[in-house]
């Protein structure tokens, strides 16, 4: 399945703790069909960011990540949020509409963060179907079975949804042209994915770090926070989304001197998510 995802085990006994990072992939697919570049298509990938968090199964925790890139299909949505107007013709499924299609990021984004399309012409219900069958539904089945099998053997789980974000908005983006992000933005879905005390742990130790934390605003969290948790039976799910210019050199996928510094960051964070988790 590397091609789909890969899966990170523990090191040692395993813990109640789950990460994914649904958008760091970027092996693409040779009918992707954009007309766009590489280079181009891989600005809507979240950079590295499963490196960031390559300490977790030394935590005794679960690595999910994608391999195929966001642009091609994005797994952090339902597979019935559609966006009619790629389509050459009618959707004789599901359809879930998240309101992302607006932006051009629903289930199959149709274009960059700046507006620039990213096929020359629809896709077919035929091409939807095959990248919800053989990409999405795969990713979110492993997700959910890692999920099932922490809460199953501990009790509890804690998932982190593991991502990152533009310095600032662009035209198509969430808040719009120019808005500034914080540093981390932590999205629990107005505190309906997991405990109040889980995300206040995780905005405490940043801040405690010096970086600038903000809760819900502009990313609340969508799909994967939503879908497997329910905090009254010990489900919780909570987003993270880090600011690239934290770690990468500016407008580039290479990191920058900062990376090592987050990631240590990072590492600190999850030692203290498994301690608050109760794991052994």
């Amino acid at each position: 399945m590397d091609r789909i995802y890969r899966i990170h085990r523990p090191q040692g006994a395993s813990t109640p703790l789950v990460l994914d990072s649904p958008h760091s992939g970027h092996l693409f697919p040779e009918d992707f069909g954009s007309v766009l570049g590489v280079d181009r298509l891989r600005s809507a990938e979240d950079v590295l960011v499963n490196e960031l968090y390559a300490s977790a199964p030394a935590h005794g925790a679960h690595l999910l990540e994608a391999s195929f890139p966001r642009s091609y299909i994005d797994p952090n949505r339902s597979a019935g949020d559609i966006d009619l107007e790629l389509l050459d013709a009618p959707w004789p499924h599901h359809y879930e509409p998240s309101g992302k299609a607006r932006l051009g990021k629903a289930l199959i984004w149709r274009t960059l963060d700046d507006g620039t399309p990213i096929y020359g012409g629809p896709l077919s219900v035929e091409v939807v179907q095959h990248r919800i069958s053989r990409y999405l539904r795969p990713y979110q089945t492993a997700l959910k079975d890692l999920l099932d099998q922490a809460h199953a053997e501990h009790g509890v789980v804690y998932h982190i949804n593991c991502h990152s974000m533009d310095p600032v908005g662009s035209a198509m983006a969430e808040g719009g042209r120019g808005s500034r992000r914080a540093d981390i933005v932590l999205g629990d879905r107005d505190g309906s994915t997991c405990e109040r005390e889980f995300t206040q742990l995780v905005a405490d130790l940043f801040r405690s770090r010096g970086y600038e934390v903000a809760i819900n605003n502009p990313y609340k969290g969508v799909e994967l926070v939503r879908l497997y948790s329910a905090p009254l039976q010990g489900r919780h799910s909570l987003q993270i989304e880090i600011n690239k210019r934290l770690y990468l050199r500016d407008g580039t996928t290479e990191p920058s001197t900062g990376f090592a510094g987050l990631q240590s960051d990072l590492n600190d964070l999850l030692a203290a998510v498994v301690r608050y988790a109760g794991a052994p």
